[in-house]
């Protein structure tokens, strides 16, 4: 099974604005955990490695975009645990030439050094990637392989988020965290205490977020904040990035642009908003994800905008 390299904490955010509006932030540095299988991703993998391990499965296959989080976990997983791995990328066009995608994409480089075996396909043909056909064709492919959803949700990555929530956690009376695919905040959802609030913000503009978590969680006391997915997923601005920085060179606490900067960003906006009632106190869970941030930073290079401090 996985083992956590750094126990998480949470940090206490100290600033004029908090103090001004009579609110306490913590910020849950689930992002310590490992140093390459960090956050939810460790929360994710840990149970599915288990039940790979006792089904004597010897290669792990799941599914990914060019800057997954999850693509970087799983391959590193994979190694540290005797598994082969293969990715599924979404754009076929990244494998026409491999060593030129290699050089230009951090998290597909990383994935290969620890031994993972892509598998480019475009991004019609990735929208099958749940259909039995689809999977059939995998299976004729590669041989019998321990399936990991797109991002890593399934029953049992919904049980190790479960164990994120701590019972010192219990006296906060607001709980938020970022979503992509919904098995983190369910599983947040599920060991969180009745009489608190779970904020989730998407980093995405879609639709189906409330129906993926409502098939993992029976409670009801939670509610998605939709206004800073800042254009929708992997989008990203001068104005994200600014702050971004900021939060990083003020609090020490370093934020990816995909998930935990536009989660901490709507947390700040809505206390200023006054969104949260006078001596609430708040937990905002760190996800990990800061793999991601070279890669965005190539991205924003080219497209002249600041870059990320790493």
């Amino acid at each position: 099974m996985l083992k956590i390299q750094q126990t998480p904490y949470n940090q206490h955010i100290n600033d004029c604005l908090l103090k001004k509006k009579e609110i306490d932030l913590y910020v849950k540095r689930e992002d310590v955990l490992h140093q390459h299988i960090s956050g939810n991703k460790f929360r994710k993998l840990y149970y599915n490695i288990i039940a790979a391990q006792a089904q004597q499965h010897d290669t792990l296959l799941t599914f990914g975009g060019a800057f997954s989080n999850h693509i970087a976990a799983t391959a590193a997983a994979g190694k540290e645990y005797g598994f082969k791995t293969i990715g599924v990328i979404r754009g076929d066009e990244l494998g026409k030439n491999l060593s030129k995608t290699l050089a230009e994409n951090p998290t597909l480089q990383f994935a290969a050094t620890q031994g993972m075996e892509f598998y480019f396909v475009s991004r019609k043909a990735y929208r099958e990637k749940t259909q039995a056909d689809f999977i059939d064709k995998l299976s004729q492919s590669f041989g019998r392989f321990y399936l990991v959803p797109e991002g890593g949700t399934n029953a049992l990555a919904v049980r190790g988020t479960e164990e994120i929530l701590r019972p010192e956690d219990m006296d906060f009376d607001y709980v938020c965290s970022a979503i992509g695919t919904g098995g983190t905040i369910a599983g947040i959802i599920n060991s969180s205490a009745t009489n608190q609030k779970i904020l989730g913000f998407p980093a995405l503009k879609e639709d189906f977020l409330n129906h993926n978590i409502q098939q993992y969680t029976q409670k009801d006391n939670w509610s998605l904040v939709r206004d800073y997915h800042f254009g929708g997923f992997g989008k990203i601005d001068k104005k994200l990035v600014d702050f971004i920085n900021m939060v990083k060179t003020l609090h020490h606490l370093p934020l990816d642009p995909i998930y935990t900067g536009k989660m901490f960003y709507g947390i700040i906006d809505l206390i200023k908003k006054d969104y949260f009632p006078k001596g609430s106190k708040i937990l905002a869970v760190h996800t990990g994800g800061l793999q991601g941030r070279e890669g965005m930073n190539w991205r924003l290079q080219k497209k002249g905008l600041p870059l990320l401090k790493l």
